[in-house]
């Protein structure tokens, strides 16, 4: 389609179709994802109901609809239709074909769709936006009917929910008898941002300004909202009192207008789903002052209150930030979806503001934050990632608010467009993942292949298979962590400090006429490094985390025995690489104390000890056991 508004791009998104991934790290998650996680949760959402809420065939004892289910489908839509685009599987398109006929069926004459309120509260729709999540479910089924005709050419979805669309866009707005809100968690803006793009149609771009610009307005909606109602809303009291975080309009993102916010507050994803969408329209508009707002919360977020995971989202209390530097270790909330919403946006500011900030935050989140919610078997997630464990923590099959576990389906299966964007006659490549990508260059095609060793001698090709007669660019991000790396063409160095080359938002670039066979190759540093905290890190004051490449390690029980606080890293130990049950770890000679005698506290002088230190990535842990487990580690 064509663009709804000009606006100068820096990248877009490479489409799904035009990658192959073939990468020996990341391939065999994402094939544990078609062959595992997906069935596996199509299971759970037939067994538990999700499904039958559609059939509206409950029978008495059935569960009654979470607000949240229709959230759960969607997300399940997407994943399976982004697997299609790589693995056409007739019977997972036949059981797609067969879910959305049952949405279909659930759709109201005026083209409303949500189960908890068709089957349970029909007559309260629309009354309780602050904590009911409507547009929130409504979000993620356009979210999965544009995947899914991307993925199939078929409408069957799209159709549906642009009806569905279309009766939001009358209900609410600024004209006479409309509802003047918006959704208490984020979801739709970015969705309707999608229909547009997906449709050509301006009235959902439209649609998805009007619901970004109207937060935290004045009067406060809300509080409107809940005069009308007269009653507390379906979470009734379990938020208690208007202290409680989950009651603050900081929690929902609205306690002023969205230009007006310079600090990352309130629950974490609702935040990545309205800040996405923020930077969205910032393109779609050339909307310079949005695009320096969201500027200024990355900013934010990234400097002050983001762990070294690419975890977001310090407290439990309110799934989300607290203060800044405040970044507890073992009570760390960093839910899996705020790790995927900070990917998101990520993703969606180099869409507009390349620049190498963006690049390195989107691979640190998704080899660490995002990657550690799922095992190694793909049926057990995590919901909150600490950074550090005492024992007892392990994955769970699936959530009774289940969100995390298809979004991350639906993000490792559309890995590819995370990894590589396009501009005019260029393949951008934001986080080095091997495979074939293809690329437009005039009216013909380039073809590239791409052989990315990040997390073994950090070489990186791009190599140019079928070559445009045209000149083509071949752009790569230089990341941060690398403390030393060198380019070549063709066995020719380029000179990264010519701003030719390498320029000040961090990408490197090669143009010109390329032959078949001619090759980019980038050779990073990925020997083990330390990192140490910010000195306002008071809980990490005299600690080193260890990282190598985009990783982030760990020291688990099963390596290195319990009472992990009392092992320490001497300042001048070499970090080596070596391999621990099938993973790339690292090793060091540390120290271990203990403390003899009796009592709480003791004059004894502690007992220095050599200890082997043994580390494994952080995404991994929790498959060999439930034991101890921490990032930081006390440097002596």
């Amino acid at each position: 389609m064509p663009r709804i508004l000009p606006s100068v791009r820096a990248t877009t998104p490479i489409a799904l179709a035009d990658v192959d991934i073939a990468d020996s790290f990341w391939s065999p998650r994402i094939e544990t994802v078609r062959t595992e996680t997906i069935p596996f949760q199509y299971h759970q959402l037939e067994t538990i109901g999700h499904l039958d809420s559609l059939r509206h065939q409950r029978q008495d004892g059935d569960p009654v609809p979470h607000i949240f289910w229709d959230s759960d489908i969607a997300k399940w839509i997407e994943a399976a239709s982004y697997s299609l685009v790589s693995h056409p599987d007739p019977e997972l398109d036949a059981r797609l074909d067969d879910v959305i006929a049952l949405l279909a069926s659930a759709q109201g004459d005026d083209g409303y769709l949500n189960t908890y309120f068709t089957v349970i509260a029909p007559e309260e729709r629309f009354t309780d936006l602050r904590d009911a999540h409507e547009l929130y479910c409504a979000g993620h089924l356009i979210e999965a009917a544009v995947a899914h005709h991307a993925a199939t050419g078929k409408t069957s979805l799209l159709d549906v929910m642009r009806r569905y669309a279309d009766l939001i866009g009358t209900v609410f707005g600024r004209g006479e008898g409309q509802i003047r809100g918006y959704d208490g968690h984020e979801e739709i803006e970015l969705a309707l941002v999608k229909l547009a793009e997906a449709t050509g149609e301006r009235r959902y771009l439209d649609l998805a300004s009007y619901f970004v610009e109207e937060r935290g307005t004045e009067p406060y909606f809300f509080d409107l909202e809940a005069e009308r109602r007269g009653t507390p809303g379906y979470f009734g009291d379990q938020f208690s009192g208007e202290a409680h975080p989950g009651r603050t309009r900081e929690y929902l993102q609205a306690h002023a207008p969205v230009r007006d916010q310079h600090e990352a507050v309130g629950h974490s994803v609702r935040a990545m789903y309205l800040y996405s969408a923020m930077a969205d329209l910032a393109r779609e508009q050339d909307d310079d002052s949005l695009l320096e707002a969201c500027r200024e919360l990355w900013q934010h977020l990234t400097t002050r209150r983001m762990y070294v995971t690419g975890g977001i989202g310090s407290s439990a209390v309110n799934e989300g930030f607290t203060r800044d530097f405040d970044l507890p270790d073992e009570t760390a909330y960093a839910e899996t979806c705020a790790a995927i919403g900070l990917a998101m946006w990520a993703q969606r500011m180099l869409r507009i503001d390349r620049h190498r900030r963006y690049g390195d935050v989107l691979e640190l989140a998704l080899y660490n934050g995002v990657l550690a919610g799922l095992s190694h078997d793909g049926q057990c997630f995590f919901y909150d990632n600490p950074l550090a464990s005492r024992g007892g923590v392990g994955r769970n099959a699936w959530f009774d608010v289940a969100c995390c576990p298809p979004n991350l389906a639906r993000l490792l299966t559309s890995l590819g467009s995370y990894a590589f964007a396009t501009g005019d006659a260029e393949l951008v490549v934001h986080v080095p993942v091997s495979g074939t990508v293809r690329v437009a260059a005039g009216d013909e095609t380039a073809v590239v292949e791409v052989e990315a060793d990040v997390l073994g001698t950090g070489r990186v090709v791009l190599r140019v298979t079928e070559a445009p007669r045209q000149p083509l660019t071949l752009t790569i991000r230089i990341p941060e962590w690398s403390r030393r790396m060198t380019l070549h063409v063709n066995g020719e160095p380029l000179d990264l400090d010519d701003a030719d080359v390498l320029g000040a938002d961090g990408y490197a670039s090669a143009t010109r006429e390329w032959q078949q066979g001619d090759e980019l190759v980038l050779q990073l540093d990925t020997a083990p490094r330390r990192l140490r905290p910010d000195p306002r890190l008071a809980d990490h004051a005299g600690q080193v985390s260890i990282a190598r490449g985009p990783l982030i390690y760990a020291l688990e029980e099963v390596d290195n025995g319990k009472d992990l606080h009392m092992l320490a890293l001497p300042q001048g130990a070499d970090l080596q690489i070596h391999e621990i049950d099938g993973l790339q770890g690292v090793e060091a000679h540390g120290q271990r104390s203990t403390l003899p005698g009796h009592g709480l506290y003791r004059m004894s002088a502690p007992v220095i000890e050599g200890a082997a230190l043994r580390l494994v990535p952080y995404f991994s842990w929790a498959n060999r056991g439930n034991g101890e487990m921490r990032i930081w580690i006390r440097e002596c």
